[in-house]
């Protein structure tokens, strides 16, 4: 089955081609970042407005990589949420004129879940049931995935996204936007244990996780000591950052894995391209005899592959959208419409 899947839920214009769900046939994705860099952050009107530009040139790239046609393609999959509602709106919009033109079925494919399977791609052999950590810019989700359609969310940050907290630090930090890939340079050369920064505890849901505190104090060391004029060991800094954001997540996808009973762990999203959190996890499902998936770092951003392969698990499942098809900014995972 040939699917030309688009994700524009943020910054990225992505469209790819896949057979099968398992298979790429083409991915081309168009980043924002080096635009959005000046103002230290995505800016919504400016993401959407640039989608537009791009995505029906990468159609036809996406096409025309994949050595096919659009004759040749049985479904058009899109990503309707989560995301920025302008850019979300752009990629659902051209899906639509896509699969009514063409005469073929459109589906409607959940961010989230589309991260999850970046994981299938990687690993043929991965399948449902397993425990998915899924981190990035604006989620941070401990979800059981019961099967490629049922998912259910464990636990879920209660304030900010791990993502999130990156890219404040480093902002603070003068590195730019955005901040993962900056912020874990600058780690290598430091003592992580050089700052002693917080990892919250949560009441109620064991799994639940809270970065606001972590990305406060971050600001607040950088601030008092430029303010002392004190020396900042940046590297450290960034070190012991990656390793109180990291103390906060293995241990509860380990714990939550355990409590489910399941041998499989997934890591999805932009921050599992993060050395630490990779290497912490590595350790840990050693430790405790479980077998980690982690996908490469081409597949930790967002990209269309991942949407077409969640949209042909969806489509076997009887997933379709018709010409009312909306984008929505918030929906979490276990509440998808489709």
């Amino acid at each position: 089955m040939l699917i030309l899947a688009f994700e524009s839920s943020c910054d990225e214009t992505a469209a790819a081609v896949t057979l099968d769900g398992r298979t790429v046939l083409a991915d081309e994705i168009y980043s924002q970042a080096d635009m959005h860099a000046i103002y230290g952050g995505v800016v919504p009107e400016i993401a959407s407005r640039n989608h537009i530009t791009v995505i029906s040139k990468l159609a036809d790239s996406a096409l025309k990589k994949a050595g096919i046609t659009k004759k040749d393609l049985d479904a058009i999959a899109v990503t309707y949420a989560p995301g920025l509602i302008g850019a979300l709106l752009v990629g659902v919009n051209f899906a639509k004129g896509a699969a009514q033109s063409l005469g073929i079925p459109l589906i409607p494919v959940h961010h989230i879940r589309g991260h999850i399977a970046a994981n299938y791609i990687a690993y043929p052999e991965l399948k449902p049931p397993f425990l998915a950590l899924v981190i990035s810019g604006g989620h941070s989700l401990i979800v059981d995935v019961r099967g490629y359609t049922d998912m259910r969310i464990v636990g879920t940050t209660r304030d900010d996204a791990a993502g999130e907290c990156f890219d404040k630090a480093a902002r603070v930090l003068g590195l730019g936007y955005p901040g993962g890939r900056p912020m874990d340079i600058l780690a290598q050369t430091g003592d992580d244990t050089f700052y002693n920064l917080p990892r919250a505890k949560v009441d109620g849901n064991p799994y639940d996780m809270s970065f606001s505190g972590l990305k406060t104090a971050v600001v607040n060391t950088v601030h008092n000591a430029r303010q002392k004029g004190e020396a900042l060991d940046e590297p450290s800094l960034a070190a012991s950052f990656a390793a109180a954001v990291s103390d906060t997540l293995v241990p509860r996808a380990m714990a939550a894995a355990r409590e489910l009973g399941y041998d499989n762990i997934v890591v999805a999203g932009g921050v599992a391209a993060n050395s630490r959190i990779r290497a912490d996890f590595e350790k840990a499902a050693a430790r405790d005899g479980k077998k980690l998936f982690v996908p490469p770092l081409s597949l930790c951003g967002d990209n269309g592959a991942m949407i077409g392969c969640q949209a042909y698990y969806e489509y076997l499942a009887g997933v379709r959208a018709g010409s009312d098809l909306n984008a929505y900014a918030t929906m979490e995972i276990d509440k998808a419409l489709y």
